[in-house]
């Protein structure tokens, strides 16, 4: 009995122990739960709410809208359109096939092509792939009108560029993600492109995953850009330069239209050229901007480094006398020769003849420090810092890398490199009165842009260099630039091209251009024309020079410059400059003002233009004006002191006294125009 009794009050005791495991276990398995659910609601909550967030929803990024760009006088030349994008999420395609012939119907795409896109995702379990990219509206509202399980659609902008190929190297273009890839467009792409927002796409938790809801996060549209191209002006610059181009046969050609006392680019044009909105796929000729990444030599119009450097150091004056030896210098064993065979001329004549001699003497006479300080002042061998990518340095080497012979050659514009941005650059120096302007073609974007310029030569040498310059249009190598309306200067050049497999100068490959400005007194406009391997005629006096006369002829009217013509009613009473150069003004005005009075007289109810000129009291012969202009005609007989009264408007008939005869100073010659042929 006592040891039954022993039994029985142990059993409590059993009991207890067993509730106090199952409590303690209790207790430890709702501790480690709650630890557990502190890492999961606290520790990991952010990191497991993004991948429950992953799962139902769908990302994907939508382009803003760029900014517009416009030209000087707010007309547009760039902007975005609507269209509409289509993706697919393969997994709710059922018939790949099927879907891809359809959506290929009205694409235009190949069937194979959408298949195999959309069937590569479906296997990799990829849940967006995109179909076609920035579709016309009414090709896309057809192709929302199939209503085709698993293909969504998103409104996208696109690039459009309304004036095609107009401006293109300047504008540039963009790719398919909007992102700008030359030009303007890249340059300036973080501000023309804006924000990129979000589209986000809900899936339920079916094994299907389909989308039941979306949202957006818009995004934020670019800013608006100005710039300083003139669309006018850019189209007579372009539509003259690819004539020319044609015309000649040529390779390829620049032509760039700048104001020289702000850099402001009005035109700038290659060709060949592009069309934006179809860019070419890979990085052709056409893409190149030649304006700023083509580099050559640039022969003779290079030669203003020597006679600025020579002239602003106080070494020669444009009429001290300059020994050009019949056509042939020496220079550390190399023999250098002329086009033609001058011996003494004036500094101002043979800047106008282009004589080799001539440069290479002044070049001689300032040597290779002060030649390669002007050429720096002036802006060679360094990069302009225009707001357009790709530009070129050139190439001017430092002096320790000078051969003895190097200042000969460099005097000419050979042995160095510049790109015709560059030239024009430095040419502006002369036509704002000694500063050198950084180009640029934006004019605002958020902000006013601002002249940025430096002191690079004198004023009175600059001021002297522009009527040695305007002799190269008179009675210089540059005859063919004269302006129907104003006076010009400027300077041509005529270079051989290297061939790139004898190292050696081509000897039927050439660069002719030709860069001025126009008027001569105050001028408006810098142009440089360069046109690369010409055939035929190759000298930049004949297939540049002209295409710098169009340009000018047309856009100085543009730019509401007074013309050099003093106009009278029912007649025109041209009074032609006849001094070389600007600085003779004061003695000009002296010497018009001992001309006879000068009546215009009207022959069959024609006007007839009296020019008058300043006698040289030297006899002269009569040269051929027919087919000339009245301009033309004027200087012509301007520059022998003869009195021409033009009768009628056109290009001149007939004319008396006959081509050919003795004629003296201050002999009225009569010249009949008119619109037909003689």
């Amino acid at each position: 009995m006592p040891r039954r009794q022993n039994a029985i009050d142990g059993r409590p005791a059993d009991s207890n122990r067993r509730a106090w495991s199952i409590a303690m276990a209790l207790v430890v398995w709702m501790a480690i739960v709650g630890v557990r659910l502190v890492q999961l609601q606290i520790t990991k909550h952010d990191e497991l709410a993004a991948k429950a967030r992953n799962q139902q929803l769908g990302a994907i990024e939508t382009s803003p809208t760029r900014g517009q760009l416009l030209d000087r006088q707010g007309r547009e030349l760039a902007r975005s359109i609507d269209t509409e994008s289509f993706f697919a999420d393969p997994r709710e395609i059922a018939n790949v096939d099927d879907t891809a012939r359809k959506i290929a119907s009205i694409t235009g795409q190949k069937k194979d092509d959408i298949s195999s896109r959309i069937g590569e995702a479906k296997d990799s379990n990829k849940k967006f792939v995109w179909l076609i990219r920035r579709l016309d509206l009414t090709t896309a509202t057809k192709l929302d009108a199939m209503n085709l399980d698993g293909v969504y659609s998103r409104r996208e902008p696109k690039r459009y560029y309304p004036n095609d190929a107009l401006a293109a190297h300047v504008l540039g273009f963009v790719g398919t993600d909007e992102i700008g890839l030359s030009g303007v467009e890249q340059y300036y792409n973080e501000k023309i492109r804006g924000e990129a927002g979000k589209l986000y796409l809900e899936r339920d938790g079916s094994r299907e995953r389909r989308v039941f809801d979306s949202y957006e996060v818009q995004p934020h549209p670019g800013q608006t850009v100005v710039l300083t191209i003139d669309q006018t002006i850019q189209y007579r610059t372009e539509q003259a330069l690819f004539a020319a181009v044609q015309n000649a046969h040529a390779k390829s050609g620049t032509a760039i239209v700048m104001d020289p006392h702000t850099g402001e680019i009005l035109a700038l044009a290659n060709a060949p050229a592009f069309d934006p909105n179809q860019p070419p796929k890979d990085a052709t000729d056409a893409r190149v901007n030649g304006a700023l990444q083509t580099i050559y030599e640039p022969g003779s119009t290079f030669k203003i480094v020597a006679y600025s450097a020579a002239i602003d150091k106080g070494l020669v004056t444009p009429e001290d006398k300059i020994d050009c030896q019949m056509g042939s210098i020496t220079v550390a064993g190399r023999l250098i020769h002329d086009g033609h065979s001058y011996g003494v001329l004036t500094v101002a004549d043979a800047l106008a003849k282009s004589s080799n001699v001539g440069a290479i003497k002044l070049g001689l006479m300032v040597g290779n420090e002060s030649m390669y300080d002007f050429a720096k002042r002036l802006g060679f061998g360094s990069r302009t810092g225009i707001d357009l990518p790709g530009e070129s340095a050139g190439i001017l080497r430092p002096l320790n890398r000078w051969q003895p012979s190097s200042i000969g050659s460099i005097a000419i514009g050979q042995e160095v490199g510049v790109t015709p941005l560059q030239m024009a650059t430095a040419y502006s120096v002369i036509a704002n009165g000694g500063s050198w302007v950084k180009p640029h073609v934006v004019r605002t974007i958020l902000f006013q842009a601002k002249t940025d310029s430096r002191p690079a030569l004198k004023a009175e040498t600059v001021e002297k260099l522009r009527g040695m310059m305007e002799g190269v249009t008179l009675h210089g190598t540059a005859r063919k630039a004269q302006v129907e309306g104003y006076t010009a200067a400027g300077k041509t050049g005529t270079a051989q091209k290297i061939d790139p497999k004898t190292h050696t100068y081509s000897a039927t490959k050439y660069i002719g251009s030709f860069v001025g400005f126009a008027p001569v007194i105050n001028p408006s406009v810098v142009i440089i024309v360069v046109i690369d391997e010409p055939q035929g005629a190759y000298h930049g006096g004949d297939v540049a020079a002209p295409v710098f006369r169009e340009i000018a002829e047309q856009i100085l009217p543009d730019l509401n410059v007074t013309p050099d013509v003093e106009v009278k009613t029912g007649t025109q009473l041209i009074a032609q400059n006849n001094q070389p150069s600007p600085q003779q003004l004061k003695d000009e005005e002296q010497r018009e003002a001992t001309l006879p009075q000068v009546t215009a007289r009207n022959f069959s109810g024609r006007t007839s233009e009296v020019v008058l000129a300043v006698a040289t009291n030297r006899a002269a012969v009569m040269p051929d004006l027919r087919g000339q202009s009245v301009r033309d005609a004027a200087r012509a007989c301007a520059h022998l002191g003869l009195m021409l009264e033009a009768v009628g408007e056109g290009k001149a008939l007939r004319q008396t006294p006959a081509p050919g005869t003795e004629v003296d100073s201050g002999q009225r010659v009569q010249v009949e125009f008119g619109r037909g042929g003689p």
